[in-house]
């Protein structure tokens, strides 16, 4: 074997020895106990940077907003589909309006531009339904652009699997197509 292979050799082995350890501490290890307690505790701020994160009273179950929305009387909420447009298209909540995706800065202009004539006190509901939304690339950016633009009923759709999951299968009425503006 040459220097060079053997240089190699031994600076991979101590690369593996400083990381695999961090792994084992963070990957591979049991959430923290504060993790836990902002999971389990409705006064704590769920998981998410402080700059973005949300409270439980911020959060709405679908057959809360399901009920809501198929009330005949009172103000419906603004609904807004904050993910990717194939999504939007394949079935979204009756009514809502596709404004994403927030995870991309053409998507939050769109969010912008959807709101730029609503009043800062409208009730307004995000969701994406691409995945777990703890874990959504779009949620986050979404509900921090609004809470910058000065809204203060903005509420996240809590759908802890995705839309198809959480939303379709259980029965709560969707509609299909591209009524995109």
């Amino acid at each position: 074997m040459n220097k060079r292979a053997i240089t190699m050799m031994v600076a991979v082995t101590a690369l593996g020895g400083a990381v695999f350890p961090v792994l084992q501490t963070t990957a591979f290890s049991e959430p923290s106990a504060a993790s836990t307690t902002a999971q389990t505790n409705q006064s704590e701020p769920l998981p998410g940077p402080p700059s973005d994160s949300w409270q439980a009273d911020q959060l709405i179950k679908p057959e809360e907003l399901s009920k809501s929305l198929s009330e005949p009387t009172g103000e419906k909420p603004l609904v807004l589909q904050v993910g990717f447009l194939v999504l939007y298209q394949g079935g979204h909540i009756v009514g809502s309006k596709f404004a994403g995706p927030a995870n991309k800065p053409q998507g939050i202009e769109r969010l912008k531009s959807e709101v730029e004539k609503i009043p800062r006190d409208k009730a307004i509901i995000l969701y994406c339904g691409c995945c777990p939304w703890t874990h959504c690339p779009n949620i986050r950016p979404s509900f921090r652009t609004l809470q910058e633009l000065g809204f203060k009923n903005v509420r996240i759709l809590e759908l802890p699997n995705n839309l198809q999951q959480d939303w379709i299968a259980k029965g709560y009425p969707i509609q299909k197509g591209d009524d995109v503006k």
